[in-house]
């Protein structure tokens, strides 16, 4: 197996988080954003939008983290990070929706704007900050209400929705607006479980 990608990607993250937790070592081949090799001729062969990550494995090939980590964890042995009850597999999914959809659009431009444009210089659009802020309270809340009753996003036991959302909350527990994760009492707690996590170590360095 052998996955490009770049340490730093929220979407790379997610890749390495899963075969970390599978117990599972993957050769890694760097796609350096900072030089725009995602864009590249010979990336963009293989990758037709040119983000990160790409997988190989065995001659298959294929891209988009949540359909890679989905794949990692039904080839792979070790614990399983899907649930096996229909209840749970719908949770499981529910929040990869919520995800995707609600969270983090907002949580990265929050993320672009006072992490990422300051780093190249640039001032911070605070409208897209508020706007972001707006929906990453709207889905924190949700969250929060659906940790009231279990530990982990599917329910009680880990799955591959963490996995999703880990990236994204570190980048926002290093902005100012990290408060939207301690100030929930559930998703606090939630998050001191899953951002401790082996797997999760290992990945973030």
């Amino acid at each position: 197996m052998k996955v490009y990608g770049h340490p730093m990607s929220t979407c790379t993250r997610k890749v390495l988080t899963t075969l970390a937790e599978k117990g599972h070592e993957a050769s890694f081949e760097l796609v350096d954003l900072t030089k725009g090799q995602q864009k590249s001729p010979q990336y963009m062969a293989k990758h037709p939008f040119g983000v990160v990550p790409f997988f190989e494995d065995d001659g298959f090939t294929m891209y988009e983290s949540r359909a890679i980590i989905r794949y990692l964890d039904a080839k792979l042995p070790g614990t399983k990070l899907t649930p096996s009850d229909l209840p749970s597999l719908g949770r499981m999914e529910q929040w990869l929706s919520v995800e995707q959809s609600y969270f983090t659009p907002g949580c990265m431009a929050i993320v672009m704007e006072l992490m990422f444009k300051a780093l190249r210089g640039g001032a911070p659009d605070m409208a897209k900050v508020a706007k972001g802020r707006e929906e990453s309270v709207r889905a924190l809340d949700a969250v929060d209400r659906a940790l009231m009753t279990q530990a982990y996003l599917a329910g009680d036991t880990f799955s591959l929705a963490d996995i999703s959302w880990l990236p994204y909350l570190q980048y926002l527990a290093a902005t100012p607006h990290g408060t939207l994760i301690t100030e929930r009492p559930h998703v606090k707690a939630w998050w001191q479980r899953i951002s401790t996590r082996p797997s999760w170590k290992k990945v973030v360095g």
